[in-house]
């Protein structure tokens, strides 16, 4: 009897293992054998697999027709300046803002040389997100753990990333200082691990306010208990990052390092108003193309932003000729401009050139790659992932764009010294978001701009943070 009880069991276990591999939508022994005849079993593709094993892809998929020298000459480029360097972090966002800011401020004054304190605004930064955060818990605090919205706040409690609207409303709210005046901090430079640290206290935090919410606490109570949670997230920032500056003493200088005017003692926003001299939201809009929806609509992603109390980020979405007419209107007039990109499709970094003729991994695999941009988007194959900022473009004679160049945030001795070239083929598929001035902005696009936003969720592909 005990015998035949194994027996059975085994003979069980054979059949679920069976079944298991037949059933349907499985990949049966069948299948596999088809799969297999694909594979030619040549010499050839014996050494194709052995390099492909063995080596860099992109290094062998380099497109030797496309891999000589290139023509840097640009027809329309603005004045250079110091490239920045955002070592380990995701803030791009912030140095390119910092960078079409201070290309304003010194069009006017080519001889000042400056460059804004990322650390100073990225404090600030910290500090609002870990408040939206927690403010989230608090108005959705009554909603299930597994809701869509609640899971949008735990998931990500905080990071790096962002767009320009977060440079607009934290430098309008707790104004700007040089560079000299807050420097770098490791953890501002290399942000990995004090972000962990700081979104595993706001979960902790979160799950503490929606209880309170949940047990109806008075809002007082709340407020209250979200103001020592935000002690402590300040706390931690100051041992990272340093504590903000308050009042400093600053005088301009020009690219020798020499002061052009005399020492004056301000304040964050005091010098805020000195470089920028005004309000920044209000004078801008924010361009995006997205095939994968209508032209000439507004779209607003909710609960994108930088601050409770700020802006959400919102598009207007444009076919890429409105985008290219405005951005070469801009750069005419010496401005640079924010934007973002898939930085990494069909990148050469040692050549700091981005061509969609960089790379032929069609031939290296035997297949193709068809997907359009919309296809790409839509598949979380594509879209933005880092910003930089506009500054050249060059046209041929009929006043179309051929190539666009960008100044990065990657250091002075990356690419083109600093700089990445892009042909426009490059610039059409794999650019996504542009901030324009709006004295650059027809008047159609513009009306198009103050329509009521449609409203999208931030899980959408292309409303993802640029890093």
């Amino acid at each position: 009897m005990k015998k035949f009880f194994v027996v059975t069991l085994c003979l069980a276990s054979t059949l679920l293992n069976v079944s298991a591999q037949t059933k349907s939508g499985g990949i049966s022994k069948e299948m596999l054998k088809e799969i297999q005849k694909e594979v030619e079993a040549s010499p050839a593709n014996k050494a194709l697999v052995n390099a492909v094993a063995a080596n860099s892809i992109d290094v062998l998929a380099v497109n030797r027709d496309n891999a000589g020298a290139f023509d840097t000459y640009f027809s329309i480029e603005t004045p250079k300046q110091s490239i920045t360097d955002q070592k380990s972090s995701g803030r791009c966002w912030m140095f390119s803002g910092f960078n079409v800011l201070r290309s304003n401020f010194t069009q006017k004054r080519d001889s000042i040389q400056i460059e804004f304190s990322q650390a100073y605004l990225f404090f600030w930064d910290q500090l609002e997100k870990a408040n939206l955060m927690l403010q989230g818990c608090v108005d959705t605090g009554k909603k299930p753990i597994d809701d869509q919205r609640v899971q949008f706040f735990f998931k990500s409690p905080i990071g790096d990333g962002g767009t320009f609207c977060g440079v607009s409303d934290l430098a309008e709210k707790y104004g700007l200082v040089p560079a000299e005046v807050m420097p770098e901090s490791y953890s501002s430079d290399n942000t990995s691990k004090m972000r962990s640290l700081i979104a595993s206290k706001l979960r902790e935090y979160g799950l503490q306010l929606r209880d309170m919410a949940q047990k109806d606490r008075k809002q007082a109570s709340i407020d209250k208990a979200k103001a020592r949670m935000l002690a402590q997230i300040y706390k931690m920032l100051v041992m990272t990052i340093g504590e903000p500056v308050q009042k400093f003493t600053y005088a301009f200088k020009n690219k020798s390092g020499k002061a052009v005017s005399p020492a004056k003692t301000y304040t964050p926003q005091s010098f805020y108003q000195e470089v920028v001299g005004g309000p920044i939201n209000g004078t801008f809009i924010m361009a995006m193309n997205d095939p994968r929806r209508p032209y000439y609509k507004t779209y607003e992603v909710e609960y994108d932003r930088h601050t409770y109390d700020g802006h959400n980020w919102r598009y207007i979405n444009l076919p890429m000729d409105d985008i290219e007419q405005m951005a070469i209107a801009s750069l005419k007039d010496g401005r640079k401009l924010y934007s973002s990109y898939d930085v990494g499709k069909f990148l050469d970094r040692k050549r700091g050139y981005a061509d969609t003729e960089n790379f032929d991994y069609e031939s290296l695999f035997g297949t193709t790659f068809g997907m359009d941009k919309a296809q790409r988007i839509s598949t979380f194959d594509s879209g933005s992932t880092h910003a930089m900022t506009l500054t050249a473009v060059d046209l041929d004679g009929k006043g179309k764009a051929t190539k666009w160049k960008v100044e990065n945030s990657w250091g002075a001795s990356w690419g083109q010294q600093g700089y990445l070239i892009m042909t426009d083929r490059w610039f059409r598929e794999y650019m996504f978001r542009l901030v324009v001035d709006k004295k650059y902005v027809p008047e159609k696009i513009l009306q198009a701009a103050e329509t009521e936003p449609i409203m999208v969720m931030p899980e959408d592909p292309l409303f993802l943070p640029d890093e």
